[in-house]
């Protein structure tokens, strides 16, 4: 099962990141590799996947993270204060004729660059911190606090009912697209507690069991982990947040089916492929 912004060629470097001399090694090396980013959204080469520039033609002076080891070469990205990215729609093309191996680079990538634009400042005393251990973490110089990059943990899921899921469409989404639900995890809560009040608060239906299925990290925007799961719930009658929700339906096997192909006459049209919630409805859809 193949999964958006999964599978990196990286070798990370974690026991190098507060080693100074294999860092100034890294950095010296005449191969090393910079990613090219306009902000935070990938730059592609004339075959569809990331530009990279040799790290001579960088800025000596520019702040730069170690993402790892790419076919044995140093690949760092710029941290660039202000960086700002595209919303996911407007990337649609580009994302979905990245490889998978490049899409999984640009999304650490993305994700490094956005949180170190985000937390420039210590959240515990408000001086400006520095970037450490490779821009894999930023200590405060007042307090000595360690800040390290976030993941959010975000649950997407199906409502299941007598052969049917539930999908459903947010206004800003392209016409005629639905998707699964989504909501981020809340302090306290597990993951099917969090699907369960999500699906009541969202559609009013309730769930009965939950079943986890896959995991994707999810860069758009922020840093997220999305955690796709099926819940079973007992009816099919909703009650909308419309503030969260323009619409909601509920779909058999066969809809789903016409809809991840694209077919004629399909209900709705399927989230793109790099997303989870279509590897979630593909998952659901071959069950049967």
């Amino acid at each position: 099962m193949a999964i958006g912004f999964t599978g990196s060629p990286l070798l990370r470097l974690d026991h190098e990141r507060s080693d100074a001399a294999a860092l100034a090694r890294h950095r010296g090396d005449p191969r090393a590799l910079v990613l090219l980013l306009d902000g935070l959204d990938p730059i592609t080469d004339t075959a569809g996947g990331l530009s990279w520039a040799p790290i001579a033609e960088c800025d000596p002076a520019a702040e730069l993270a170690l993402l790892g080891m790419l076919e044995q070469r140093p690949a760092f990205v710029a941290l660039t204060p202000d960086a700002r990215g595209k919303p996911a729609f407007a990337l649609f093309r580009v994302l979905a004729g990245l490889p998978g191996p490049d899409a999984a680079i640009w999304g650490a990538a993305r994700g490094l660059v956005d949180w170190h634009a985000r937390h420039r400042f210590c959240g515990r005393c408000g001086v400006m911190t520095e970037v450490t251990r490779a821009g894999w973490c930023r200590r405060c110089p007042s307090c000595a606090a360690d800040h390290f990059p976030r993941t959010d943990p975000v649950v997407i899921m199906l409502a299941e009912h007598a052969g049917r899921v539930l999908v459903g469409r947010q206004p800003r989404f392209p016409p005629g697209r639905y998707s699964a639900l989504a909501g981020f995890i809340e302090v306290g809560e597990s993951v099917e507690e969090a699907v369960a009040r999500e699906l009541f608060e969202e559609a009013g239906v309730r769930a009965t069991a939950v079943r986890y299925v896959a995991s994707q990290p999810w860069p758009l925007p922020g840093s997220q982990l999305m955690l796709a799961c099926v819940a079973a719930v007992d009816g099919d009658v909703l009650t909308l947040d419309h503030e969260e929700l323009e619409h909601a339906m509920w779909v058999d096997r066969e809809g789903v089916r016409m809809a991840l192909a694209s077919a004629p006459g399909a209900p709705f049209l399927a989230p793109p492929a790099y997303a989870i919630a279509h590897t979630l409805l593909a998952w659901w859809a071959d069950q049967a």
